[in-house]
C-alpha cells in the first residue's frame, strides 16, 4: 500500500501522502464510533502481526486518484447495534476525517461488514 502517494506540488517541492497514511486515518476514526468491534485484517497484516509488527491502517484499503480516493472498510460490529446506521456513522467519519486531514475528495467509504461480535455480558450468558 505504501507504494503509492498523494502528491501535492509546492512552492518548495512536492507534499506527498501515502496511503497508508490516510489509511491510519481512516482507522481512526473508525475506532472512535461505538458498536465497531475491531478492523478485520488481510492475509498480509495477520502476518505482519504475528511477527509483531504493529499496522495502524489495519481493515482498510485505500485507492487514491489525482485529487480524490475511495475507502473500503472491513469491520466487526456488536451484535444488537444497528448495522446500516453504524456504517452510515463509519462513512461519515472517515469522509469527514481524511477530507479535513488531507484536503483529498472522498469520493466513497464502502463499509464491509465482515463479522458479528457478542458483547462481553451476551458471552456470559451463553
Amino acid at each position: 500500500m505504501s507504494d503509492n502517494y498523494l502528491i501535492d506540488g509546492v512552492n518548495n517541492g512536492d507534499v506527498k501522502i501515502s496511503e497508508e497514511v490516510i489509511a491510519t486515518i481512516a482507522v481512526v476514526a473508525i475506532e472512535e464510533i461505538e458498536g465497531v468491534v475491531e478492523m478485520q485484517s488481510s492475509l498480509k497484516t495477520s502476518v505482519t502481526d504475528m511477527l509483531g509488527v504493529k499496522n495502524l491502517s489495519k481493515g482498510v484499503k485505500v485507492s487514491i486518484g489525482e485529487n480524490e480516493a475511495v475507502i473500503d472498510a472491513f469491520i466487526t460490529v456488536e451484535y444488537g447495534k444497528n448495522i446500516i446506521e453504524l456504517g452510515k456513522e463509519v462513512q461519515k467519519n472517515v469522509k469527514e476525517a481524511v477530507e479535513n486531514m488531507t484536503g483529498l475528495d472522498v469520493v466513497e467509504v464502502n463499509v464491509h461488514i465482515s463479522g458479528i461480535a457478542m458483547a462481553d455480558k451476551e458471552k456470559a450468558k451463553a
